[in-house]
């Protein structure tokens, strides 16, 4: 009798980014199909799974724009064997971190109280419930060891289809000519 190779556990998470990324992801259409001989998905979004448990490789999009960003992240991190940065929020901070160059405090004034049409009294959201933003939007291997970069905005099906193949048979990620593109 013979057992067949055990799947490898796929887990996902979303950041500070537009889930643009995942949706490349589900981009690569009947592949999935194949994929899912060969993997089991734990946290993405083909599961629903809130919590994520033990998993080979961490695929994570967006950067860090707040504290419980972070938490996320750690815990995420901890939980994956090969956590790969998906797309230029995870990569570089991306589009978020154009705020970088805005003193936050001002731009958080303006957003809330500053605008026309808003009521006098009207203040900045400041309910415990919400996460305390981050001065600036970090990409994620500041504060997390990334073992691999897939970049893009978002990384096209087929750039994560050949990562996800190379990663499956144990060989290094390598992306050709005509993978990599910012839209």
């Amino acid at each position: 009798m013979t057992t067949s190779p055990r799947k490898l556990k796929v887990a996902t998470v979303s950041l500070a980014g537009c889930f643009g990324c995942h949706m490349s992801f589900l981009d690569i259409d009947e592949r999935l199909f194949e994929l899912v001989e060969h993997v089991e998905f734990d946290r993405s979004p083909l599961t629903d799974i809130k919590q994520v448990g033990h998993a080979d490789i961490g695929l994570v999009e967006g950067g860090l724009c707040n504290a419980e960003n972070v938490m996320v992240l750690r815990e995420f991190r901890s939980h994956c064997k090969t956590l790969v940065a998906v797309g230029a929020c995870a990569v570089n901070g991306g589009l978020p971190a154009q705020r970088n160059h805005l003193d936050l405090g001002r731009m958080l004034t303006g957003v809330y109280q500053g605008q026309p049409g808003l009521a006098a009294a009207s203040l900045i959201p400041n309910d415990p419930e919400l996460p305390l933003p981050l001065n600036q939007v970090h990409p994620i291997h500041e504060v997390v060891h990334v073992d691999y970069f897939l970049p893009g905005c978002p990384p096209s099906a087929d750039a994560f289809w050949s990562f996800l193949t190379d990663l499956m048979a144990g060989r290094t990620p390598h992306l050709g000519h005509g993978l990599i593109h910012y839209d």
